[in-house]
């Protein structure tokens, strides 16, 4: 007997980046930091008390939220945490959003996730194509009627960005609906619309520890808005897991967030290497969008994408390949260390060739 409901039947899951374990990869995929985290994350676990795993953790995360906000420049109050900037996002949906009302808008080619989120949670999308050249339509967003907008700067698999200046012309002109801006590749655009949360009340700000902070593995995110925003996100916790983020995470994102020299070296790094990957790319003739990512999207060469992608991964490098209108010209390739760069680039080049 099935036991599946008509949802669970329906409904189209995100599909995350290969994690394969057949052999040794070069793994350029999934977007993750290839510079491991602060030093003083290793002392933070290596000084955790393992007895304290027997006790709940904190379930507002307040000493974490704290070290946000000094980092961001905010209050506490205006900081939610959550296992993931992928639960943050998920819970804004309900939070913010009515399966009967206006909805929500976002961009045809842009993080999946939002697709999948309006549907499991039943909130009406509206879907607005990007331009020609992968940048934002904000104009065409901006007359759509919905109740709030998810963009994710830089977006994703673009790279794109959009300056602080320009996104806040369009928050302030939508001022009647909220306007989410995930912000997960942020540090390697240093364009941050944090200060915007203390200026608009229509903005929520989402991060992740994922990217920068080189810890994919611990699964913490959180969000920068005001207190009316952080409480319903707190409301939408609370009937979902009131203990998100876990003790050791706690104390690992603290001691993270406190070591901002090393991560701005480290971001410098990857940055450093997206510029010589895109002028190497450009210069085999594919197009590349110009990045403010950790990594490229990189197409219309002369092979398809699918044979990139599918060459790559015989020669032991993974990249990111979608089989579907416009991104199944493209490969989404992270930004590596210089020698895991280099074997991409000399395998692009007999493949090429």
């Amino acid at each position: 007997m099935d036991f599946l409901s008509n949802k669970a039947r329906a409904i189209a899951p995100y599909t995350a980046g290969e994690q394969l374990r057949d052999r040794q990869y070069i793994k350029l995929n999934t977007n993750e930091n290839p510079y491991p985290p602060s030093p003083r994350v290793a002392r933070a676990l290596a000084a955790f008390d393992a007895d304290a795993l027997r006790l709940y953790p904190r379930p507002e995360a307040d000493e974490l939220r704290a070290a946000i906000a000094r980092k961001e420049g905010v209050a506490p109050e205006n900081i939610f945490c959550g296992n993931g900037s992928d639960e943050v996002l998920a819970l804004s949906f309900p939070a913010f959003f009515d399966g009967d009302g206006a909805g929500a808008c976002f961009a045809d080619l842009t993080y999946s996730f939002y697709e999948v989120f309006a549907a499991f949670f039943g909130i009406p999308k509206t879907i607005v194509p990007l331009k020609g050249d992968f940048t934002l339509d904000l104009d065409a967003m901006r007359a759509v009627p919905c109740a709030g907008y998810y963009i994710a700067n830089p977006n994703a698999p673009t790279g794109v960005g959009v300056a602080r200046e320009e996104m806040e012309r369009f928050v302030a002109s939508v001022p009647d609906r909220l306007v989410v801006l995930d912000e997960a590749y942020m540090d390697f655009f240093g364009e941050s619309c944090t200060p915007l949360t203390q200026k608009y009340a229509n903005v929520l700000v989402v991060k992740t520890f994922s990217k920068s902070y080189s810890l994919a593995g611990i699964r913490c995110g959180y969000a920068v808005g005001n207190r009316s925003l952080i409480a319903g996100l707190m409301r939408m916790k609370d009937c979902f897991n009131s203990y998100p983020v876990d003790s050791v995470a706690q104390a690992v994102c603290t001691a993270a967030v406190a070591d901002g020299a090393y991560y701005a070296e480290a971001t410098g790094k990857v940055v450093s290497e997206r510029e010589r990957l895109a002028v190497a790319l450009r210069g085999m003739g594919f197009t590349v969008p110009e990045s403010r990512s950790n990594f490229l999207f990189a197409g219309r060469a002369k092979v398809s994408g699918k044979e990139i992608y599918t060459r790559l991964k015989a020669a032991g490098v993974l990249v990111r390949f979608w089989d579907k209108p416009v991104l199944c010209d493209f490969v989404r390739i992270t930004v590596g260390t210089p020698a895991q760069n280099d074997v991409l680039l000399q395998q692009l080049q007999k493949i090429l060739s």
